[in-house]
């Protein structure tokens, strides 16, 4: 099974298996990762997923094997296209859920190459844990092969433009610990140890109220590009309603003596 779903409480791990390829995508693959996504969102009790690839590698970008099976004149419609599935209105992307908005973190947990596509897939997700040897870049740069899996527009967003077209332009290596200084990644572990670190972190916030977490993390992700009193105003839609849902309730327990002095155990 190439791609299966481990389970822990309300914690998902979602698992991409095609080592001998370095877990380059192809379009089975990445149909089954958009579903398992699709289950983990619609799953009431799912509340983090870790995204994982076996094997030493989290992926090395769309399989060129497939790519390069296609007809001269093909523009690559069955394997490319936006394709929005009846199932929860998603629309699935080459390289599987990269084009999907969940309610849900996701965190990336990477070893090895996180390359082309693969690169695309970690900046999908809401956090990521590499290990020091871990690595990105727009590899797909030599190919002609372009960016359509959400690359040049979450990369500027969370780097700068400047960074950005550096990496984009010239393809080149970016090592974990450049990618720690200038905002690609979160966390960096020792080698064997990302999805160790991306699971305790996806128990941590898989501990608090969820409904304003989901609140919050919306509003974040939205005011991309907004004016500020707009995206004040969306803040305020997206939270208002969590005041009365999860806020008094955990004013209360603080009242009662949880959590003092930022005591982020007893909540």
């Amino acid at each position: 099974m190439t791609v299966r779903i481990e389970v822990d409480g309300p914690v998902w791990t979602i698992i991409h298996h095609r080592p001998e390829v370095r877990n380059a995508m192809n379009p089975a693959n990445a149909k089954a990762l958009f579903q398992a996504f699709a289950a983990f969102e619609d799953d009431p009790e799912a509340a983090v997923a870790v995204f994982w690839g076996e094997g030493g590698a989290f992926c090395a970008g769309f399989d060129l094997k497939e790519a390069a099976s296609l007809d001269d004149d093909d523009d690559g419609v069955s394997v490319l296209s936006f394709d929005r599935s009846a199932d929860g209105g998603h629309s699935r992307a080459p390289m599987g859920p990269s084009r999907m908005e969940l309610s849900k973190p996701v965190i990336a947990a990477v070893a090895g190459p996180a390359v082309a596509g693969g690169m695309e897939l970690a900046m999908w997700a809401d956090l990521r844990v590499m290990e020091e040897s871990a690595y990105m870049g727009v590899y797909c740069r030599r190919w002609g092969v372009p960016l359509i899996d959400g690359g040049t527009v979450r990369l500027p967003r969370l780097v700068g433009e400047g960074r950005a077209m550096d990496l984009i332009l010239t393809g080149r290596q970016v090592m974990a610990d450049e990618c720690a200084q200038i905002g690609l990644c979160e966390y960096v572990v020792p080698e064997g140890e990302a999805r160790t670190k991306a699971e305790e972190l996806a128990h941590q916030i898989a501990r608090f109220p969820q409904q304003c977490m989901r609140a919050d993390m919306a509003s974040a992700r939205a005011q991309h590009g907004l004016p500020l009193q707009d995206a004040l105003r969306n803040e305020y839609a997206n939270g208002k309603a969590m005041v009365r849902a999860e806020g008094i309730a955990g004013a209360r327990r603080f009242a009662g003596g949880a959590g003092r002095g930022g005591n982020f155990e007893n909540i």
